[in-house]
Parts: structure tokens; C-alpha cells; sequence
């Protein structure tokens, strides 16, 4: 689908999420997290899954971990079973209940999400709760989805996602093909009950086995997208949810990769208004324009010709990961006038790093399985274009509108173009009627879920309180302002949220 909605590869202040696009763009915690081993899923039938107690076990630096029995398939809820993982930070002092977090994607993983606990939430707001990361279906520890090998993921993710030529486009085509073609031969029987509506139902299945009438729960960018179907599904089970960074799920797959693409196209000029201004930019040209002009030169000198890093190729296609990576964070900005500088030079090395750190690629090649998971859950959602022309069409639009990025995100979609089941009807505007106030974070200039989008949600959702940063970045909770961080954790202890429409400046 889009780039990620998670926080991959940037420096990580607050282990926030990033939505994911179709190439993988989900969330790399950018941290070295130790998580407990655990099995994919169980064949065996279970009672009523709301009946069941979890079954903690330690499992390291003060956390336990445990699993949550859920059904394969809801419509027959006494067949198969799936394991998902489930791992909590216990409160510190007089308990108000749980609350359960989730990193976005999708596609990233809640258990190292879990882990990093004391990045992710207030010291407050962790002393009265139990903070708990799952992994939703389909994603790391939980039945993970498997499509190609290291080596497929490596060549897919090379692939020119800006195919000028017909052998570009046919390779493109290709490669998205065997992608879909490899997710049904490895993971077939668990496709078709992928996706948000059900990742919705097993975090019901979660609240009442953590013994909770009412749901809190913190989500950022795709976890947004989670926390407004469960608000849609069950809105008389919810406490209070946090949905920072949302996502506007009125907008169909097409609609979403433009907006994200000119997210990250004013994301990358903020950058370089910001970096033009300081003496020692590392950018040839002083003006805004002329910095775009620069890395579009550079793209398309990759695009002719890759650039080495690590003994390896940096094709456009990676090179252009490796640059919007680090617009997820401000405090990475620095990196990419590194990179770019280091590029211009002849050497990919840091833009490389970056784009495997946002795809989950580690130094020895390896990858977590947040791509696969990250297609295969966008491709369920809803439905995409189905033919290569359609794409191209919607590709070609997107690039008039916001050039340098708008064909590129597009294309990165195509595998669910040949999608080997059948997407699911969006349940389109979100209403939640009956939830109590829903608290609604959007960040001005954030690239991944564009403002525009938390704005929309906000007013979608009957009880929707938009509260607005002013600034840069991916997210707003425990990313830099202390306004927003105060409206969040007295929401979140008391379920009462701030005034409507109010507004956070950049500094405080």
C-alpha cells in the first residue's frame, strides 16, 4: 500500500508506529529488542475463546509473555485456533487495568513494540497500567505470513518501482506476481482471514482475557486504522483510545498512496528549508526547489546506473527507501544530508542502511517477516487495482501531482494486483457510535499519515476529539512536545479529553 505507518529505521524516541505501503513499509523499531520465542499458531479446537485465561510466563527484564487462542476463522469460531503472542509490562502502582498497544505497519511487531515500553509510553502512564504488545495475526510471532525468501525479498525490493522502459515494467510485473504467487503456495490457508476487521476482533478476544470490560489502547499510524474498526465493531466496550498519526478510512488504496506521497514530498521540502537555512548543509543548491532537483538528479542517475554500499547494489528503487526513511523523525534529518551527500559521491552505504532498517533487513540478511505481513494485510483490506494498466494509470496521475514520489509509492502496491484472494468490502467512514470520546492525534507535517487524514478521522468518529502538533515527524506522543504528551496521559488516566480541535504548538 503506502510507505509505513510505524517509525522504522529513524532514530526511536518514542517507538512509534508507521503506517505500511505495499513494499514492506512497516515498522523497524530501529532498536536491538530481545523477544521471547514462541510457536506460530495451534490446530486445536478451543471453547469460547472470551472463556479463556492467559497463562504467564516470565520471560525476561521484568516482562511475561503468554498466548492468546483466537479462531482461524470467526464465522466458525470452534474450528482452528490461532496462537497469538501476547507480552505485558506490569503496573507499578495502583492498577487501573491494561492497556494495549500496537506499533502500526501494518505489519510491525507488537511484542518488540511491547518491549520498549518505557520508550513508548509516560512514566505515568505505566505505573497505573499493564502495558501489553501483541503481534496481530499474520505478523511475527502470530502465524507469521510467509511469501519468498531472503533472497526473493532482496530482488523484490530492488525491483525499479518507476519502470520507464517496457523490460522495467515487465519485470515489475514479474516480480509483483511472484510475490502474491509464493504468499499462496507458503501461507495460502491463512490469506483469506488476514486483515483489520478480524486483527480488530482477536484485540476484543485480547481485552476480555486481560479481564477488562472496556478497552484503553494506544495505536499510531496503522494503529489507528486498528483501534478506529475496533471503535466501529465494539464501541461499548471502549475506555479510551488514542489514535495518533491516523488514517482516514474513507479514502480508498489509490487515495491513500497519493496522499502519502505528497506527505512525504512536503516532509522531504520541510527538510530542506530547514537544512538550506543552516550554513553547514551538506546540499549544493540554498534553495528548496533546487534541493528537490537534487535528489531527483540522484535518483535518476541511480535508476541509469546503481550506486555500491556494503558490497551490495543501491538501486533507485533502494536509494529512494534509504532517502524518505529518515524524514520519519526530525532528529534524523542530519542522516539524510549524509546520505545524500555520500550518495552524490558514489556511495550508497548509508542510504542502503536506511532502507534496510524501514524493510526489517539486518547486516546478515535476514529479514523479519513485517514485508510479507505488510502486503498481505494492505492486499486483504480492501481492493486495489487489478490489472498492470490500471496501475499504470493511477501511477502516471500520481507522479503529475507529486513528482519524485507519487510513481513510486504507487507501483510499490502492484502484487495485490494479482492478489490470489479476495480483498474485503471496507467498512468506509467509522462512525463508533455510542464509544465515549475518542482522542485523535494528528501531526502537521507528518509524511507517512498526512494531516489531512487524523482530521478527516476525527470528524468521521461521532466522538472524535482531534488534538493537532505542529510539527514534523511521524507522530506526535512522546516525540517532542510536551503539550501533546499531557493531553495524552490525562485522556488516557482519567477519560477526559481535551477541548476540541486544540492545538499544540512545535515548542513548547
Amino acid at each position: 500500500m503506502r510507505l509505513a505507518t510505524g517509525s522504522w529505521g529513524h532514530r526511536e524516541r518514542s517507538g512509534e508506529g508507521v503506517m505500511g505501503r505495499g513494499r514492506g513499509f512497516a515498522i523497524g523499531l530501529g532498536l536491538s529488542l530481545l523477544v521471547a520465542a514462541c510457536g506460530t499458531h495451534t490446530t486445536t479446537p478451543s471453547p469460547d475463546p472470551y472463556k479463556q485465561e492467559l497463562a504467564w510466563d516470565d520471560c525476561g527484564d521484568g516482562f511475561e509473555c503468554a498466548k492468546l487462542a483466537v479462531p482461524l476463522d470467526y464465522t466458525k469460531p470452534g474450528a482452528e485456533q490461532l496462537a497469538i503472542s501476547v507480552i505485558r509490562l506490569p503496573a507499578t502502582d495502583d492498577r487501573l487495568g491494561s492497556i494495549v498497544i500496537n506499533p502500526g505497519g501494518p505489519g510491525g511487531s507488537g511484542i518488540d513494540y511491547g518491549r520498549a515500553a518505557r520508550l513508548v509510553l509516560s512514566p505515568q502512564v505505566r505505573a497505573r497500567f499493564d502495558v501489553v504488545g501483541f503481534d496481530p495475526r499474520g505478523v511475527g510471532e502470530s502465524a507469521p505470513v510467509d511469501c519468498l525468501s531472503d533472497a526473493g525479498l532482496d530482488a523484490f525490493l530492488s525491483l525499479d518501482a518507476t519502470p520507464d522502459t517496457k523490460a522495467e515494467l515487465a519485470a515489475l510485473e514479474a516480480g509483483s506476481r511472484e510475490f502474491a504467487r509464493g504468499c499462496q503456495a507458503l501461507s495460502g490457508r491463512l490469506l483469506p482471514h488476514l486483515g483489520t476487521a478480524n486483527a480488530a476482533r482477536d484485540l476484543d478476544v485480547l481485552r476480555a482475557a486481560l479481564g477488562d470490560d472496556r478497552l484503553t489502547y494506544l495505536g499510531k499510524s496503522y494503529g489507528t486504522y486498528l483501534g478506529a474498526h475496533y471503535a466501529e465493531l465494539f464501541p461499548h466496550r471502549v475506555r479510551a483510545l488514542v489514535l495518533d498519526g491516523g488514517i482516514d478510512p474513507a479514502l480508498n488504496r489509490v487515495q491513500l498512496n497519493e496522499g502519502q506521497a505528497k506527505g512525504f514530498s512536503d516532509a522531504f521540502k520541510a527538510y530542506a528549508e530547514d537544512c538550506v537555512a543552516a550554513p553547514d548543509c551538506l546540499l549544493k543548491s540554498r534553495t528548496v526547489d533546487g534541493a528537490m532537483a537534487e535528489l531527483a538528479g540522484l535518483l535518476r542517475r541511480t535508476d541509469g546506473k546503481p550506486l555500491r554500499g556494503d558490497g551490495r547494489d543501491v538501486t533507485e528503487a533502494l536509494a529512494t527507501l534509504g532517502a524518505l526513511t529518515p524524514l520519519y523523525d526530525r532528529g534524523t534529518w542530519p542522516l539524510l544530508s549524509d546520505a545524500l551527500h555520500e550518495a552524490a559521491n558514489g556511495d550508497g552505504g548509508l542510504l542502503l542502511r536506511s532502507a534496510d532498517q524501514l524493510v526489517g533487513r539486518a547486516e546478515d540478511g535476514t529479514y523479519t517477516n513485517q514485508t510479507e505481513a505488510n502486503m498481505a494485510i494492505n492486499c486483504a483490506d480492501s481492493p486495489y487495482p487489478r490489472t498492470t494498466a490500471d496501475f499504470a494509470k493511477a501511477a502516471a496521475k500520481s507522479e503529475r501531482e507529486v513528482p519524485g514520489f507519487g510513481a513510486f509509492i504507487m507501483w510499490s502496491s502492484l502484487p495485490c494486483a494479482f492478489w490470489p484472494v479476495p480483498s474485503t468490502t471496507p467498512l468506509g467512514r467509522l462512525k463508533a457510535s455510542g464509544a465515549p470520546p475518542i482522542l485523535v492525534v494528528g501531526t502537521t507535517r507528518d509524511p507517512a499519515t498526512p494531516y489531512p487524514w487524523a482530521r478527516s478521522l476525527a470528524a468521521q468518529l461521532e466522538s472524535g476529539v482531534l488534538a493537532s502538533f505542529d510539527g514534523d515527524g511521524h507522530t506526535a506522543y512522546l516525540n517532542g512536545s510536551a503539550c501533546v504528551d499531557g493531553l495524552v496521559d490525562t485522556y488516557l488516566l482519567t477519560g477526559r479529553a481535551p477541548t476540541r480541535d486544540t492545538r499544540c504548538p512545535e515548542i513548547d
